[in-house]
């Protein structure tokens, strides 16, 4: 609990050192390292509305969510059957999530890298 007041309070004291959350990148996605892979969702938003997935859960793990769905209506009455299709829908989410806090951790390096060098 202690470490979101933190966070909070430096955000707001210097905001020239934290990036905004799920904001746009500042910075060149190549600085420092080669070429990355661009992410493309697997699935197409004719698809998804078709399927009406709610627009909040179009992401990059959309496909692994349908499979998810698609076999709980198979199994009805035995969704544990769906264990696998669960695990991979959890992980496609996790892996997002740990993409998204290391885009955002090199974006605050960045900026602390900025700051350093600019009062130099």
């Amino acid at each position: 609990m202690f470490d979101s007041i933190f966070r909070s309070w430096n955000r707001y004291w210097h905001p020239e050192l934290y990036p905004i959350p799920d904001g746009p990148i500042t910075f060149n996605p190549f600085l420092g390292i080669g070429e990355r892979k661009e992410r493309v969702a697997n699935i197409n938003e004719a698809h998804l509305r078709a399927c009406k997935i709610p627009k909040a859960k179009w992401d990059f793990c959309a496909d692994k969510l349908l499979e998810l769905e698609r076999c709980k209506m198979d199994h009805f009455p035995f969704m544990w059957k769906c264990k696998s299709e669960s695990h991979a829908a959890s992980m496609c989410y996790f892996d997002d999530y740990v993409l998204r806090m290391k885009e955002y951790e090199r974006e605050r390096r960045l900026m602390e890298r900025e700051q350093r060098l600019n009062t130099r």
